[in-house]
């Protein structure tokens, strides 16, 4: 799962819904999965090797039907309004591994809230429950999404724009770059080959005397 950016939402962005709400809602189908049901969180980004909390387990998980892509623009955490940056978004269309990281059920109440305070300051993900394929069976997690109709979604960047983004964006918790290296790392030591992101990486070792130090 990605770092959110805190930025300020343009006013016809759809991150202007209301997050508590999103949160209430999400609380209430967690809670109507059963008696004390432990929550289950899919992590594909920043929150495989940054989580801020501490999992009771954690399992290798695939979910279907989505995938990481580094598509996301970031203005305040990894850019700014004048050079923006890029985060990490879950988006329909192929497959993406990651971590299922599980909560036990007596935590979920007080860690809702930092949680959502991390992924949802501005609501422009899409919360969702899916279904998480693990080796010790399926799970259902929540997982922060990215519509292709958001203002917050790129589009397809070319090769020369990554270059650029790699070499200049660079906001209040350090590079784009930065982030992008030690998502593919967090993944490598899961045993998560991240093969898209292995060549926009490159691009940046191609350019590496004109990159940023993280």
């Amino acid at each position: 799962m990605a770092h959110r950016d805190t930025s300020k939402a343009a006013p016809h962005d759809p991150a202007l819904r209301d997050g508590a709400k999103m949160m209430a809602q999400a609380l209430a189908q967690w809670r109507s999965q059963g008696p004390r049901p432990d929550l289950w969180v899919f992590a594909y980004a920043s929150l495989v090797w940054r989580p801020d909390f501490e999992a009771a387990e954690q399992r290798p998980a695939r979910v279907q039907g989505y995938h990481r892509c580094l598509e996301m623009w970031s203005r305040v955490n990894r850019g700014t309004y004048e050079r923006p940056g890029l985060v990490f978004a879950l988006m329909r269309g192929g497959s993406c591994a990651g971590l299922a990281l599980r909560v036990p059920h007596e935590q979920v109440e007080a860690l809702m809230p930092v949680l959502w305070a991390r992924e949802m300051p501005n609501p422009v993900y899409d919360p969702r429950w899916l279904k998480c394929h693990t080796p010790q069976g399926p799970v259902s997690a929540l997982a922060f999404t990215l519509s292709h109709h958001s203002p917050s979604h790129t589009g397809t960047l070319s090769d020369e724009r990554y270059r650029e983004i790699f070499a200049q964006s660079c906001g209040r918790y350090g590079t784009t770059l930065d982030y992008a290296r030690q998502t593919f790392e967090g993944l490598l030591r899961h045993g998560i080959h991240d093969h898209a992101l292995e060549r926009l990486l490159r691009l940046a070792d191609a350019d590496a005397p004109h990159i940023l130090n993280p």
